[in-house]
Parts: structure tokens; sequence; C-alpha cells
């Protein structure tokens, strides 16, 4: 039994407007093209324009933008900074995009209620996609961002406190940047992690390997495409370095872990829960019914709530309520 279990109840109405928006994506990406008939850059320009499943990127006016060194080139980094960051406190973003696609300019809104919500500076990292730069290139961004943030950035910025946040594969590399820099840099600066819908498991677990076709997006297809992209060579899917939910997972910081119901990624969700409590992290897990993949990203009364659960606990953790 999992604690800190809370099964999520809502508003009939707010039911069925995630339903419909359902069967809405479903239908949309029915008549599109197959993703997997263009090359990812083209499906990003696609994506870009709305062509997807995801609404079309709003920017905002009111981030910075900078870059630094990483191993493998210049890393971007976009911030927006609270208006009242008494905490002194920064969360660390990863978007997702199954590794593939997806830009750390494409979630501005999102970001940017974070900051003025909970109080706290929010930084996004622009990682390295595969095929581009295959595995572990946009990890190893992760790590130095992160590294440069919680060290250089902390000198510039004042920052004394650091979460971690990420959807999807966004979340993937929020649990494993935290592992690398346990392991080896020996550190575990976080007081909070924010992990919504993630890829936990990349050699999929029964919910993503079940889902089969159905085009409420991603299909057990999409995962699998999106897994030979990312890994180029020859990786072990168990391996913790590419499959987080397979590591040592003590010494993580408390986490709040958020799906919907109709997401592929289900099962990684609720296995993650189950791994983080047995090796002793404080880990609360919420299922949103009839939610879809990072439905959060949507206008919806279930992505409101889940938003406002999110901002209260990175505010409960920073101490700012």
């Amino acid at each position: 039994m999992i604690e800190n279990f809370a099964p999520i109840s809502v508003s009939q109405e707010a039911e069925a407007e995630a339903k419909a928006l359902n069967k809405e994506i479903t239908e949309q990406l029915k008549a599109l093209p197959d993703t997997w008939s263009f090359p990812p850059s083209v499906t990003r320009e696609r994506r870009l324009q709305g062509l997807g499943a995801f609404p079309i990127p709003v920017y905002s006016e009111n981030a910075t933008e900078f870059e630094i060194d990483g191993p493998h080139g210049p890393i971007g980094l976009r911030l927006f900074k609270a208006d009242d960051n008494s905490s002194k406190g920064v969360v660390i973003h990863f978007h997702g995009g199954g590794f593939v696609f997806g830009a750390a300019n494409t979630q501005d809104p999102y970001l940017e209620r974070i900051a003025k919500n909970a109080g706290l500076d929010v930084i996004s990292v622009e990682y390295r996609l595969a095929p581009e730069h295959p595995f572990p290139q946009g990890p190893d961004d992760c790590e130095a961002a992160c590294h440069w943030i919680v060290n250089e950035g902390a000198k510039q910025f004042g920052w004394e406190s650091f979460a971690l946040a990420g959807e999807s594969a966004g979340a993937t590399l929020a649990l494993g940047t935290a592992l690398r820099l346990r392991d080896k840099h020996g550190m575990i600066p976080f007081k909070a992690m924010v992990l919504v819908a993630g890829w936990f498991d990349l050699g999929l677990s029964p919910s993503a390997r079940l889902w089969g076709e159905d085009e409420l997006f991603p299909t057990t297809r999409d995962l699998q495409m999106f897994a030979r992209h990312y890994l180029a060579g020859e990786e072990d899917m168990c391996d913790p370095q590419v499959s987080p939910l397979y590591a040592r997972l003590d010494g993580m910081p408390p986490t709040l872990l958020s799906v919907g119901s109709k997401d592929p990624l289900l099962d990684d969700t609720y296995f993650l829960a189950s791994r983080l409590q047995s090796a002793g992290v404080e880990a609360t897990l919420e299922v949103y019914p009839h939610g879809c993949h990072v439905f959060q990203s949507f206008d919806l009364a279930l992505a409101n709530l889940s938003n406002q659960r999110i901002d209260s606990f990175l505010k409960m953790k920073f101490g700012r309520t």
C-alpha cells in the first residue's frame, strides 16, 4: 500500500471536460500525418505551429536567457524571477518531449505561474535533444546546468535553496540529475522534487507496453521510437542511468508525483512512488481521473487543480506557507 496516495476527487464537470479533451486530441491526431514520417527537426517545427497533441507555445517577455559552458558546448538557461523571493529559492526545470522534442521556452506560462504563485525563481534548461545529440548528452547537459546553478549560479543570484521539476522525459531527467549529483558529486541539495507523468522505465512498464496504438498521445510505438532516437547505442534499458526506476533511491528529496489515469506512463509513476517510499523517501502520489499525458499543459479545471497543488507543495517545502 502506497502511503500519501491521494486519489484526487474532482467534480463531474471536470471529469467530463477531461474526457472531452481526450476525445478531441484523439480525433485531431488521427487526422494528422504520422509523426514518424517526418524527420524530428520537421516535427519540432510542426509542433510550434500547433500541429500535434499540445497547444501552440505562448512566449513570455519576462524571461531572461543566458548561456553557461557545458561538456558538449553551451547550455541555454531561461530564468523567471519571482516578485518576492524571500526564501532565496529556485526551481530547476526540465521540459518534456521524449528526449527528442520540446524546448526551454515552450512552457513559459506554466513556469511563470510557479514563480508568481510559489514565490520562487524558476530556471529552465535547454538540454540537447536526440537524435542529433543522443544519450548521454542530454543528461550530461542537465547535470552540468544543475551543478552550475547550485554553485556559481547561487553566488550570482543569491539562491540558497533548490528544487527539481519536470514533465514526461523532463521528469526522467530531473530524477536522473538528482541521482548524478548524489553519486558523482556527493551532493543532495534539494528541498523538493516535482515529477509530472515521468517516463522512468524506458524498457516500457506494463501500462506503456499494453497501451497499444490508441491515438491518445503517446502510443506504445511513440515511446519505442523516442527510445530508439535517444539511445543510439546498445544501452541496457535497465541501466539506472537510462531508466532511473532501477536506481538506488535513498537520499532523494521529498517528491510529489502527479499523473493522469489516462496516461500510458501511469505505471511508471506508481512504481516509482512505491520504490521511493521503500527507500525511505517522502513521496506523495496524485492520480487525476481521466487526465491524459501531461494534462497540466491544457486549459482544464483538472490542470488548474493539479498546478495549484504543485504550487502548494513547493511553497510548503520552501517554508512559504
